[in-house]
């Protein structure tokens, strides 16, 4: 049954990790709300979070808490407060989205070697989406921008070592957990079998539990990866199962 299989969906991604009630909030409005003048009304967010087996006093903490750190703001509509991300955070959930939402099949393979003056920009060099090879050399796909003073050497065919020394910059084991609720999903459920509420609750898990692997990591270029490494079998998946169940109109979810 359709509801089985989103049950187990569901149960399997809440389980993944330590779920913190005000980032899978987080997740939320930039998956649900990110348009500009979108917002959420509270007994809407109080109905997918319950869906979510979050409990009401998790959910208060968890907006006070965005409301300070200035992610989330609030006001009263009549009875009913409404809610929605603030300029800023807008903008860094778009600037995110770029790479949460691209296509596995738009990833370039075209690579190169990067070697800086000095070890003091390492830090600079891996926000860049750079990641250290050895002291001062780093490697990155053709678009990262490294700085002026560089050398930047185009790639060329990348031998197996440097795969074997990349793959355990890539979170392997956590792609790996995460690919099974990913499959089963996949594989059990159908477009149009869910309701608006189960489709917001579906789309949440997805993109936090994709996120917050994927963005731990550079994005690197498909020739430096590891052969057969998981990240891009999830990625398939993600990008599979967020364009069968599109994001819904807000207005469309019940409340409970």
């Amino acid at each position: 049954m359709p509801a089985d299989a989103y049950d187990q969906t569901k149960t399997a991604l809440l389980a993944m990790g330590r779920q913190r009630v005000w980032s899978l909030m987080a997740t939320l409005f930039g998956d649900l709300a990110q348009a500009e003048g979108s917002a959420i009304d509270g007994p809407v967010l109080s109905s997918i979070m319950a869906e979510m087996d979050v409990r009401p006093e998790a959910v208060r903490v968890a907006l006070y808490r965005l409301r300070n750190d200035g992610w989330i703001t609030s006001e009263k509509h009549g009875r009913t407060g409404r809610h929605a991300l603030t300029p800023t955070s807008r903008t860094e959930t778009r600037r995110a989205s770029k790479r949460i939402y691209a296509s596995p099949v738009a990833q370039l393979d075209s690579w190169q070697l990067v070697l800086s003056e000095d070890t003091e920009g390492s830090a600079a060099m891996i926000r860049s989406g750079f990641v250290p090879l050895l002291p001062r050399v780093y490697l990155g796909g053709a678009t990262a921008l490294a700085p002026a003073e560089c050398l930047a050497l185009k790639g060329a065919t990348v031998p197996d070592w440097l795969h074997s020394q990349i793959a355990p910059l890539m979170l392997e084991a956590e792609y790996n957990a995460l690919l099974p609720p990913l499959q089963n999903a996949h594989d059990r459920l159908e477009a149009g079998q869910l309701n608006p509420l189960q489709t917001a609750v579906l789309r949440c898990l997805l993109v936090h539990n994709w996120r917050r692997i994927l963005l731990r990591h550079p994005a690197l270029p498909r020739a430096l990866l590891p052969d057969g490494w998981p990240g891009h079998r999830c990625h398939v998946l993600v990008d599979a199962l967020l364009a069968r169940f599109p994001r819904p109109v807000i207005e469309d979810i019940v409340t409970i």
